[in-house]
Order: C-alpha cells, then sequence, then structure tokens
C-alpha cells in the first residue's frame, strides 16, 4: 500500500509552507517561528504529529481536511512561540500523541543502485 497523490500533495505543500514561513496564514503572521525551529527542532517534531494525527483520508486515500490539519499544527506553533496564544478548541492528548519511529532497518530492502 502506498500513500495516494492527494496525501502526498497535502503534505508536500505543508512542508513547503512551514519551510517558507506562510504555515497556517493569516494565523501565524508576524510570528518567527522559523528560527524557533532550528534552536528546537522537537517544536516540528510535534508539529508534524498534529498535523499526520488530525488529517483523515477518504476510502481512496484522499485527503478530506488538509487545511484544518494545517490549522491546527499552526495553533501548536503559535500557542508555542505565543505563550498569551489561547488554543481553542484545545487540543486532545490524540492530537499530540508521538507515535513510534519506524524500525532502524527498513524490512524490505533496498533496491541496488547499479550506478554505484
Amino acid at each position: 500500500m502506498k500513500l495516494s497523490p492527494s496525501f502526498s500533495g497535502a503534505l508536500r505543500t505543508f512542508s513547503f509552507w512551514i519551510a517558507n514561513g506562510t504555515v497556517g496564514h493569516p494565523l501565524l503572521e508576524g510570528v518567527r517561528y522559523r528560527e524557533v525551529m532550528i534552536e528546537e527542532p522537537s517544536m516540528l517534531e510535534q508539529v508534524y504529529a498534529i498535523f499526520a494525527n488530525v488529517i483523515e483520508l477518504n476510502e481512496e486515500g484522499e485527503p478530506l481536511n488538509a487545511k484544518y490539519a494545517e490549522h491546527r499544527a499552526a495553533q501548536y506553533i503559535r500557542s508555542y512561540c505565543d505563550p498569551g496564544y489561547v488554543v481553542s478548541p484545545p487540543f486532545e492528548a490524540w492530537e499530540q500523541e508521538l507515535h513510534a519511529p519506524p524500525p532502524r532497518r527498513d524490512p524490505r530492502p533496498w533496491p541496488l543502485d547499479e550506478g554505484a
């Protein structure tokens, strides 16, 4: 099973917005979160966890609420960088859960690189 092209596009676009400083616009306008992410990468880890936990897919793997998942992730960034910001509705535990990483070694072998 592979992720759908639509989900891949949603994840790619979310990553682009994170990197260029426009994620969750206008919620994060004026919030200099990219500097914080460089110094505190656990913030970025939590942001991606929220996006991945909140996004919903239909039976074909197409995202149903990518903008909402982005918004929830942006709310976390805002609350992390601005202690006076109140997340509404408050995060539920499942939204912020950090799931286990994949195994250190891929169960599937890598394709041979003929050019190496």
